[in-house]
Order: structure tokens, then sequence, then C-alpha cells
């Protein structure tokens, strides 16, 4: 194992302070953890609740229930007009097994993965647990991070076996439609990580696969469907890939919870109404905190336009992310994410979350407009 290069999760480690400090009577206020503040759907409830009387607390097969992988299927036709078979489509127990399994099986020692800079913190600890070497390829806050194919294409070597692509991403929040058809032509496997599909502002997201029949793709309930707790996701391969994931998956996790994967079957088909009103909570609370966080100083030079993150430069305050994230934490009780958490070349970045209430997110303004004394 190679966990001297595994750094520690600082949004974590973020709010496990907040969380000790509310025990403590301190009202804080979360701006930092990627956790939909939404109840989850009742029809998701209902369903998992007559699953459990139901008694569907068994295993299931290893790759998934097939109901459930079927509502997949039929999801990412009506969506993307994707057609894939219930057989590449394997239940997770959240995203974070599906990339375990699906870096087992592809890494090597030595092996590259290219991935973009800032990135999701995990992605890197994954590769190096694989012994494998995470290559960077940078984002540049002024041009939205986009991808520039140039760029990738002049880190991809003999060593390189995939790229992460992360849209709508977390830190930036930013979607990078554009670039999907380029990227689909390069020689090297594809990971698209599609977590945050379905949150996007006037900007609908594009999956990999309408580009590449053979990319892995990475999904889950947990963000469109405020379903974090349940821990379900999951994987989309190439065919030839299925019996090799089986294998893992039966000896890592043996299978999804039967009753949750009811309730992904209800969400797939009965939540979307309930997801279009999140969208439409999550949007004026995200115009309001790029409006108010400008005018605090820091400088956003493009407005995020799905998930629901603010990468913000506050070069104007601190240009240790670190230290200002707790110096906010210590004074103001809003617990804001460090920059360096993405990378050291954003360490003069903080990430701010909109996964809260409106009220709660004004109230944070006023108390940094009140630290900062402006």
């Amino acid at each position: 194992m190679n966990l001297d290069k595994i750094k520690p999760f600082l949004v974590m480690e973020i709010l496990e302070k907040a969380q000790e400090m509310q025990r403590t009577g301190k009202n804080v206020i979360h701006l930092e953890v990627g956790e939909p503040d939404f109840d989850t759907p009742k029809c998701i409830v209902n369903s998992t609740i007559e699953a459990l009387r139901e008694g569907k607390t068994k295993y299931t097969h290893s790759l998934g229930l097939i109901e459930l992988k079927k509502a997949i299927v039929e999801y990412y036709y009506q969506e993307y007009q994707v057609e894939i078979l219930p057989e590449q489509v394997i239940v997770t127990s959240g995203t974070s097994p599906a990339l375990f399994l699906l870096f087992t099986m592809l890494l090597e020692k030595d092996d590259e993965v290219i991935l973009p800079d800032p990135y999701y913190p995990c992605y890197p600890n994954f590769i190096n647990l694989m012994k494998a070497t995470p290559v960077y390829y940078k984002l540049k806050e002024r041009e939205g991070y986009t991808y520039d194919i140039d760029s990738i294409r002049r880190l991809i070597n003999k060593k390189s076996k995939a790229l992460i692509i992360n849209s709508p991403s977390n830190p930036t929040g930013m979607v990078n439609n554009n670039i999907l058809k380029d990227l689909a032509d390069l020689d090297i496997h594809i990971v698209s990580d599609e977590i945050y599909h379905g949150l996007t502002y006037g900007i609908k997201a594009k999956s990999i696969l309408e580009y590449k029949k053979d990319a892995f793709v990475l999904n889950g309930f947990s963000k469109k469907y405020a379903m974090t707790g349940w821990r379900l996701g999951y994987l989309i391969v190439p065919q030839k890939y299925v019996r090799s994931l089986q294998t893992l998956s039966q000896s890592l996790f043996i299978s999804a919870n039967e009753f949750v994967q009811y309730g992904g079957i209800s969400a797939l088909k009965l939540a979307q109404e309930d997801v279009n009103k999140m969208v439409e909570i999550y949007n004026r609370r995200r115009i309001y905190l790029v409006n108010s966080l400008r005018k605090l100083g820091f400088i956003i030079s493009k407005e995020p336009n799905g998930a629901f993150y603010v990468l913000a430069d506050s070069r104007n305050f601190n240009i240790d992310s670190f230290k200002f994230a707790y110096e906010i934490l210590d004074n103001t009780h809003v617990a804001v994410t460090p920059g360096v958490d993405f990378s050291e070349t954003s360490n003069n970045f903080i990430r701010f979350s909109y996964a809260n209430s409106i009220e709660n997110i004004q109230e944070a303004i006023e108390r940094l407009r009140h630290y900062f004394r402006i």
C-alpha cells in the first residue's frame, strides 16, 4: 500500500472541527461540505420504507438489481440519447467504491493518470494508493477553468493509462461541454465523473458517452437526489471489463444494500419534479452568493454554472487558504474549504458551497462582512 502519499481530506477536517464547535454550543454555518441540505424526496423515502417492509434486506447480484440497472439504462437514453446495456452498469455503495473498483482494475505500478487541476481531492489519493502517478493539467480561473485539448495531448505518453474529466466540476462548479468531442478522440481511457449532472443553471451537461462509447462513467444519487447518506452509485463500463469488475466487486463489497437500490429506482422514475425545485433554489443561492462574494472582495472571473460550488480567489485577503479557512471558522463560525485541498496551485482560493439555505448563506455573508470590516 502507498499510504504515505494519501493526504487528509481537508473539507472533512474542517467539517469535523465545525461539528466539535457545534457540540460546545457554537452556531456554525456550513459552506464547506458538498452535501445537499434538502431532505431526500418523499417518493424515494416511501418506496424504500415499502421495500424494507417487504423484506428487501438481502444480498443482491454483485452488480446490482436488474430493475435498477434497467432504470439507469432508460435514464441515459432519455437524457443523452445514449444506448447502453444493463450488463454495462455496475451498481455500487456510492461513487467512491466505484472509483476504487475501476482504478484497482485499470492501474498498475507507475501508470500515469491525467487529471484536471484543481481536482476532487480523492482522485489523487485513489491513484497513489494503486502506486500509479497523478499528472496534473492546470485549469485557469480567468479562462473559466476550460480544458485545452492541445495541452492535454502533450501530457499523453506510453505510461498514460487514463484521463479523468469532471463536468460539472467539484470544486469549480464549471460545465465543460465543448471539449468532450475532442477528448473522445484521444487514445487513452476516459473516466468521466458525472455525479453533478442534473445540477446545472442555464446549460445542460453532456455525457462523454455521447461521443465515446467505450468511456467509463461514474455517477450516483447523492447530489442530484439529496441522497448522500444512502451511499448509492454506479459505473457504466465497456462490456469487456464487466467480468473483471464483477469479480472485484464480489470480493470487496458483495453488493449494494437491496432496499437502497429500490430507492434509486424511485429516484430515477419519480423524483424529477423534486429535483427541478431543488435546482431552482440552488440557482437563486448561486446568484446571491457569487454577487455577495464579489462585493466582499473575492475574485470570481466567470460565474459557475453547475454543481453547488464557488471557487473564489481570496488573494485580496490571504494567500494561505489553509490558515485563512481556519481563521474564518474560528472568528466567524462560518465553515469554508481551503483551496489547497484541491491543489497546491489553488492555495489562494476558498471554495464556498451553496448547499445550504439562503437564510444561512445571507447570515454567513454578514458575518464575513463584519469580520472583514467592509
